[in-house]
């Protein structure tokens, strides 16, 4: 997917929680609006080190090039303690991650997203953005209802409705495989987005920093790490392919 010729007229809000989609994502979006906001949720998340790299993330994003320094603007953390105390999942307790009765990991947060964009919708409202960015998608996922282009879909009328808005809800890695995620990173950023997401982003469901791998930080073994772990093999493999 080739970056975009110019950046758009009206702002964008980006769902951003520090990692690898929703970094790609936040380059996406500066790409193509002429201002750009970011968005981060803290639900009592395990991996709740992801947040701790939001901050550098965004700096360094900005120091990538000055167009997009120019159109980064404020950044929005909020607060939604409700959403962990009603969930019993591998996300917000300290368990096992495994299969449920559902046929869904135990990973998935029910309406986790619905109520994210639904915050969003909000904060964009009273900001005056239009857009709404999201690193969902339904490609490369572990099945999860919310990350649908039917949800969203669905999701962006009742918002629209609901709100008397025009709002457009984006998804630009929806249909594609987590190794074009990071093919799309390096047409944004060039190597050095590349170099940055694997460095910084954290995308691990146990919150594990530890050793670094190729692919980045992580513990190497629940469903978020084989996902990013097999895109980047993948990324790779395409690299040197001939």
């Amino acid at each position: 997917m080739a970056a975009a010729a110019g950046p758009s007229g009206s702002g964008a809000l980006v769902l951003f929680s520090g990692g690898q989609d929703s970094t790609t994502t936040l380059a996406w979006a500066l790409d193509r609006f002429a201002r750009v906001e970011t968005l981060g949720f803290d639900y009592g998340q395990r991996h709740r080190v992801e947040l701790d790299c939001r901050a550098h993330l965004r700096a360094a994003l900005a120091a990538m090039k000055p167009a997009w320094a120019e159109r980064l603007g404020e950044d929005h953390t909020l607060s939604l303690d409700a959403l962990g105390a009603v969930s019993d999942t591998a996300l917000t307790r300290d368990v096992a991650i495994a299969m449920d009765d559902t046929g869904l990991p135990n990973t998935f947060v029910p309406g986790r997203n619905i109520i994210f964009l639904t915050f969003a919708a909000a904060l964009a409202y009273r900001r005056g953005l239009r857009h709404i960015v999201g690193g969902m998608c339904e490609t490369d996922f572990s099945g999860y209802p919310d990350c649908r282009d039917d949800t969203i879909k669905a999701l962006q009328v009742a918002l629209n409705l609901g709100m008397d808005q025009r709002f457009v809800l984006e998804t630009p890695l929806m249909w594609i495989d987590k190794a074009a995620t990071w093919r799309l990173a390096e047409s944004l950023g060039g190597p050095a987005l590349v170099d940055l997401i694997v460095a910084e982003t954290h995308t691990c469901y146990l919150g594990e920093r530890g050793a670094r791998h190729a692919w980045g930080h992580g513990c190497g073994t629940c469903p978020a790490c084989r996902l990013r772990a097999d895109g980047f093999a993948r990324y790779q493999a395409e690299k040197v392919a001939p």
